[in-house]
This record gives C-alpha cells, sequence and structure tokens, in this order.
C-alpha cells in the first residue's frame, strides 16, 4: 500500500471481529483469544503484541502507527512487528482487515474472515488485467452497510463508503483499473488499493493476459448455480449469515419454545384409521426385503386409496407418539414430541398437506394433517384446486393419470432457526429426506407405492394452501398410489 502522504492514498487497518475476545492469561507471555471458532491459546506473544490485541477489540488500528509510536529502536520495532503479524496469523480468523483513507471517517471497506484459519495477502494487481466480480457474488445489505461475499471467499466485504460501492458494482463487467477509476471518478490510487483487498478477500478476480478468468473454465464449478452454492456454504453451519454465533443461543435463553404442532386450521374434521402395532409387526414384510426391492415410482391405476389405507399410512409414518426429553437436548430442557421418522433434537418442523383426488371414505379436497390427533381438516373441497395440485405430480413423474394422493411437506421454519441458525433450512431437508424414506417403506410393507416427485410449486402449493410464507414453506412432494 502506499504512503499516507499522497493524493488520493489509502490505510490498511487491522482489528479484532466483534465476537473475538482477549484474555491475558499472565504466564509464560501467553494469550487466549476466545473466538466464534473456539478458544485460541497464542503462546510466547509479547507484550506489546497482546497490547495490540487489546486496541484491536476496540476498533481498527494502524500497526505501523502502533509501532511507530513506541520509543524503541527500528530494529526492536521491525522485531515487534514481526511478532505481532506472528500472534495475528494464529487468529486469522477473527482479524478484520481494513482499508481507509486519511479523513478519520469509518473505513471504505473491510475484509472479514467465514472460515477459521484465511490468509489475507493483497497485491498489486497488474494495470493491464481485467477484473470482474465473481459470477457467484452476492451484495446485499446489513446494519446500514452493503456486504459482498461469494461462497468460494474466505472473507466477505462490508462496503461502508459509497467509493467502495461504487468500485464493486461497477465490477459486473470486466474493466481495468484505470477504466475503474475513470468511470468511477474515483482516484486510481484509491481504486488499486480497493481491488487489491477485494482480490484477496476472493469476492473478485483477476484475469489473465487473455482476458479470461479462470472461474468460467473450471469444470467442478459448472455443474453449481450461485444460488445454489451459495445456499450450501451458508446452510453447513450454525453460524449466522452476518457471523453472529451467538444468535440461536441467546433465542434458547429468551424465547418462548415454538409450539410442537401447528393449530389445525378451521374446516371440518375427519377422524383416521389406528392401527394396531402389534398385529403390523406380526405381518409386516421384513426390513431387508423392502430396502432390496427396486424404488420404483408408481405408474399410476387410477384405482382409488381407502381411508383405513391412508390411516394407517400416515399413523405408521408421521403420527405423533408422544411427548417426551429430546435427543441431543438443544436445548436442554424444551418439549419435544415422539415420532416414526428421524429429526435432530426431536424438533419435528414438518407439517403434511393432502391432495385427495381419490379415497374410498374420504371426499376430494385439499387437507392438513394434525399429527397429535390423527385426524384431517378439510380446507378446501374445490375440485379445481385439487386438480391444480393432483396434475403438478402428474407432470413431475411422468405420467399420463393423476395420482391418487399427493403428500405436500411443508416447514414451521421457527422450530428448526431457534435452534439450529443458519443450519436451519438445511437440516429441514434432511428431516424431508428422513420422512420421505419413512413414507416409502411404509407404503411398501402395505403394498402400497409412495415416491419423492421433483414438483415446480413455484408459488401454487403456497396459495393453494395458505400457508403463512416465509413462516411456513413447502419442502418437497410425495405421490401415493393403491399399487394395484
Amino acid at each position: 500500500m502506499r504512503s499516507t502522504d499522497e493524493v488520493g492514498t489509502t490505510i490498511r487497518l487491522w482489528s479484532l471481529s466483534e465476537d473475538a475476545m482477549v484474555e491475558d492469561d499472565g504466564e509464560n507471555g501467553s494469550v487466549n483469544v476466545v473466538t466464534r471458532w473456539g478458544e485460541l491459546n497464542v503462546e510466547h506473544a509479547s507484550a506489546f503484541a497482546i497490547e495490540s490485541l487489546r486496541r484491536m477489540e476496540l476498533g481498527p488500528v494502524s500497526l505501523q502507527n502502533v509501532v511507530a509510536a513506541r520509543k524503541a529502536s527500528p530494529v526492536r520495532r521491525l522485531h515487534d512487528l514481526a511478532g505481532l503479524e506472528r500472534v495475528l496469523d494464529q487468529v486469522s480468523g477473527s482479524v478484520v482487515h481494513s482499508l481507509g483513507l486519511p479523513d478519520g471517517r469509518r473505513p471504505l471497506l473491510s475484509a472479514v474472515p467465514v472460515v477459521a484459519a484465511p490468509e489475507f495477502h493483497p497485491t498489486a494487481v497488474p494495470a493491464s488485467l481485467a477484473i470482474r466480480l465473481s459470477r457467484f457474488a452476492v451484495l446485499r445489505p446489513q446494519g446500514g452497510d452493503l456486504v459482498l461475499e461469494a461462497p468460494r471467499a474466505d472473507f466477505r466485504v462490508v462496503l461502508s463508503q459509497p467509493q467502495a460501492v461504487r468500485i464493486a458494482s461497477a465490477l459486473a463487467a470486466p474493466a481495468t483499473i484505470a477504466g475503474l477509476a475513470g468511470d468511477t471518478g474515483i482516484p486510481e490510487a484509491v481504486v488499486a488499493d480497493a481491488v487489491a483487498f477485494l482480490v484477496a478477500a476472493g469476492v473478485v478476480l483477476a484475469g489473465d493476459e487473455k482476458d479470461e478468468f479462470a472461474e468460467d473454465t473450471d469444470l467442478d464449478l459448472r455443474h453449481w448455480s450461485p444460488h445454489e452454492l451459495h445456499f450450501h456454504t451458508h446452510s453447513r453451519t450454525r453460524q449466522s449469515a452476518d457471523g453472529d454465533a451467538g444468535d440461536s443461543v441467546y433465542r434458547q435463553a429468551t424465547e418462548t419454545q415454538p409450539p410442537l404442532t401447528r393449530t389445525p386450521p378451521d374446516g371440518e374434521r375427519f377422524p383416521l384409521h389406528r392401527p394396531a402395532p402389534e398385529a403390523l409387526a406380526a405381518t409386516d414384510p421384513p426390513l431387508t426385503e423392502l430396502l432390496e426391492t427396486d424404488h420404483e415410482c408408481p405408474r399410476f391405476s387410477g384405482t382409488a386409496l381407502t381411508a383405513e389405507e391412508l390411516g394407517e399410512l400416515l399413523y405408521r409414518s408421521a403420527r405423533v407418539r408422544g411427548v417426551g426429553p429430546a435427543h441431543p437436548p438443544m436445548p436442554a430442557g424444551h418439549d419435544a414430541s415422539q415420532r416414526p421418522y428421524f429429526s435432530i433434537a426431536c424438533l419435528y418442523e414438518l407439517e403434511l398437506y393432502l391432495s385427495i383426488g381419490h379415497c374410498t371414505g374420504l371426499p376430494t379436497g385439499l387437507y392438513h394433517y394434525d399429527p397429535a390427533a390423527h385426524a384431517l381438516t378439510q380446507i378446501s373441497r374445490d375440485a379445481a384446486d385439487v386438480g391444480t395440485v393432483l396434475d403438478l405430480g402428474k407432470v413431475a413423474a411422468g405420467s399420463l393419470r393423476r395420482p391418487a394422493v399427493m403428500i405436500t411437506m411443508t416447514a414451521r421454519m421457527e422450530r428448526t432457526s431457534w435452534v439450529l441458525g443458519g443450519a436451519a433450512y438445511a437440516t429441514t431437508l434432511l428431516h424431508a429426506g428422513a420422512l420421505q424414506q419413512t413414507l416409502y417403506l411404509c407404503a411398501k410393507a402395505m403394498g402400497l407405492s409412495a415416491h419423492a416427485v421433483p414438483v415446480d410449486a413455484s408459488d401454487t402449493v403456497d396459495r393453494l394452501f395458505g400457508l403463512d410464507w416465509p413462516a411456513e414453506i413447502g419442502v418437497g412432494e410425495c405421490v401415493l398410489d393403491s399399487g394395484r
């Protein structure tokens, strides 16, 4: 970076992330840094390094200015700086790198780590090379700033000043540093330093001599859409999108847990058949036999299911067996229901809605399943609505006929997010798979056919079932047929 005495120049700044806390253990120059990644013990840290970390807890500082203020020889100052950099390397997952102007205002931009041990080495990008945002980059608001992030990047970049926003937004198309300076009206020296930060953070790419970007020819990346890769990255952690690891923990301690089941909607109630589990165990085929049979999507026969069959299937696969302790208990002491399929911490956020076209003993309609009472509540008698939903299943299954019944799985996100934070939605998809497998095995044991189908739901499912989106969202469908 350039000297702060020049016109249009920048200052490098360092700070610790807001979740980091420095604890000096007072022995052998060791220091503990408590971070979102865990407690890090740094041995043989100098008094100068420990004091610098404490300053960085309070906000961005210039390490050069801190070193220059010391009354020590130049050699000693270099030694101190080298020692501090060694310490910062060990806690790099909590070190925020910022770029400021010599105007005393907030930094232009800040690179905030999103992995435990990132490396950050901004280097000047040659003026002749084209630069561009990653095609996976996302720009979103956060706390009054704009945040730029990409799934493959080790940092998210907080754009705190309009100049930084102008530079980032101008990189939607390939450009050179000189071109950016001309387009944004920002001094070229500032643009060059900002670009070096953005490239080092991983959200901006530098091309080669042919103005080609490695990301565009990466054979592994071609299989990913931007939203899927972004979701994958964020759903594999309980951290919030803003890096607040304590958010879900805070809510566990302060919020009343969401209800175990949804209050059934208004409508006519239909209690369902309850089979005797002991009798089922005596006649069911072995699990191995069920698993070793091909998982085929049924050819819809046009034969109706019976209300007794539907009741037995839901009783075996999705009812509430009782209320008891959660496994694992997170948070400790919260109420949990016990059901036939697997759910982390017994959260059971899934709800079932049935579109019934052909089922003797039950009128055509759209229904909500109450797993606690083992009953259906009819929410619509409109044959056109039922046909619309069943047509989605017909198309998804590649059939010429509609399925007799289609089950739509939805999720009440409050049931998972209060415990799992950023991993809530990914966990819900795991639960949907667990329920689907249970439905499949139970149906096969009964001589019925059940199969997941990739329905293009758009907003149709939300609208027809009256879902309170996004509090409750559709996450999957399963078609049922008599198998006869």
